[in-house]
């Protein structure tokens, strides 16, 4: 079993930071990567961030330049560190995780998520 603990949402006014973690735990063969996504009401889940286990990072066109990823591989920890939040960042944000079964297949899981609210 895999499990994924996600912390650090709240309540926060625009142009304020907030800092998620995500830690993983349990039976991971290899791991791939771990991102973000974010859920907005009545819309589709996307891409916030994500960073590879070799440290190539990729980010959602709305939140370069505010947003940060980063990784504690001995910890299999994620953070997203959050800067400059606009209203518009409001929503649910999941953690990813991306592995590598033994058998060469791909296996993802996802966190529970954890709200992230930004009031103008």
């Amino acid at each position: 079993q895999v499990q994924l603990v996600e912390s650090g949402g709240g309540l926060v006014q625009a142009g304020g930071s907030l800092r998620l973690s995500c830690a993983a735990s349990g039976s991971i063969f290899s791991i791939v990567g771990m991102g973000w996504y974010r859920q907005a009401p009545g819309k589709q889940r996307d891409l916030v961030a994500y960073i590879t286990r070799g440290g190539i990072t990729t980010y959602a066109d709305p939140v370069k330049g505010r947003f940060t990823i980063s990784r504690d591989n001995a910890k299999n920890t994620v953070y997203l560190q959050m800067n400059s939040l606009k209203p518009e960042d409001t929503a649910v944000y999941y953690c990813n995780l991306g592995t590598r079964l033994q058998n060469g297949l791909r296996r993802d899981y996802w966190g529970q998520g954890t709200q992230v609210t930004v009031s103008s």
